[in-house]
Formats: C-alpha cells, sequence, structure tokens
C-alpha cells in the first residue's frame, strides 16, 4: 500500500512539473504546512536547500563555471556535479523503490534543473504522505541523510555562492534565505 501512494505521488509531481512548462521550482520557497511532522519538517529542509541552490546556481556564466580557485579546489562546476550527486543520493535513499539511475553526462542547464527536480520530488512525497514516514525505510539510516547529503549539499551550495562572487558574479542581493523570497 505505502509503494503504491509513494508512486501515486511520485507520478502526481511529474504531472505538475510538466504543467509548469520548464519553470523549475524553488524560486521562492512553497508555504510552510500548518503543522510541525517528521516529514514537514525534513520536507522543509529540503526546501531550504532547493532555494538556495537555485539561487547559487542562477545565472550562472560560462567563466562562474570554470572558476577554480586554486589549483587544488575545486572548479564550480565541479562543485555543481558533487550536488547533484547529494541530490540523487538523497532522491535514491527516500524514494527506494524509484530509482534514478541516469549515468549520462548532463550540461549545466539540464544538472541544474534535475537537481532541482530532485530536491522537489523528494519534498512533495515527504510533505504529501500521510502515513508517517518510517527512517527504517531507507537504504541508510535516515539520520544519516540529514547530517550527511543534505547537510553536505547546502554546505555547498554556500560554496557556489563564494566562488560566483569570487568570479565577478555575486548571489542576488534581492533573494532572502529567511523568508524564502525575492523582493522587488
Amino acid at each position: 500500500m505505502k509503494k503504491l501512494i509513494l508512486g501515486f505521488i511520485f507520478i502526481n509531481s511529474i504531472m505538475a512539473m510538466a504543467q509548469t512548462e520548464n519553470k523549475l521550482p524553488y524560486y521562492e520557497i512553497p508555504d510552510y504546512p500548518g503543522a510541525y511532522t517528521a516529514n514537514s519538517v525534513v520536507a522543509r529542509m529540503i526546501d531550504g536547500l532547493g532555494f538556495r541552490y537555485y539561487w547559487a546556481t542562477e545565472g550562472l556564466r560560462d567563466e562562474d563555471l570554470n572558476y577554480k580557485p586554486s589549483e587544488f579546489g575545486r572548479a564550480t562546476s565541479e562543485t555543481i556535479e558533487h550536488i547533484y550527486g547529494l541530490s540523487k543520493f538523497i532522491r535514491n535513499s527516500v524514494l527506494s523503490n524509484i530509482k534514478d539511475t541516469n549515468r549520462l553526462k548532463l550540461s549545466f542547464e539540464d544538472k541544474r534543473k534535475q537537481t532541482l527536480m530532485n530536491f522537489k520530488e523528494v519534498s512533495d512525497v515527504l510533505r504529501n504522505t500521510e502515513i508517517p514516514f518510517h527512517l527504517e525505510n531507507t537504504e541508510v539510516p535516515f539520520w544519516n541523510i540529514i547530517n550527511g547529503p543534505i547537510s553536505d549539499a547546502l554546505w555547498h551550495c554556500g560554496q557556489v555562492v563564494l566562488l560566483r562572487r569570487a568570479s565577478g558574479n555575486p548571489f542576488n542581493s534581492k533573494v532572502n534565505v529567511f523568508s524564502g523570497k525575492v523582493g522587488e
């Protein structure tokens, strides 16, 4: 029954994505739920991550993507590749019955879109699952997903913001990460 519900939510997410006609999620954070539950709190963490990633990567130029702070540091594009891998890990851990096994080399725009879609799918499933999400349903302990790839992706979003600033293309100053909105 739980797999059927998760499959239904996944199909609804895909249909909603198709209806938005290439509009990417997380321009702003969705409204918060009316109650605190384990699911809604983690969904909100993912929404905050998606919002930060959206704006950290919005408007990146080739010179930003190729920027590397030192011989031993990662280029911005390599950091974005890492965040994409983390988004797949999070998605595959939570949606273990519907794996993303894509190994194709994606363009920056496609990678950005897929990363945002991965975050959105996970958030939607967690937020819209009425039955409790059981921690043992993940391939690794769910606690490790929080302190591992979710926290790591947040960390790396900050690095992308720093790298883009260093390459001469600062983060949009109208973005308010506290409210999850964009000012005028």
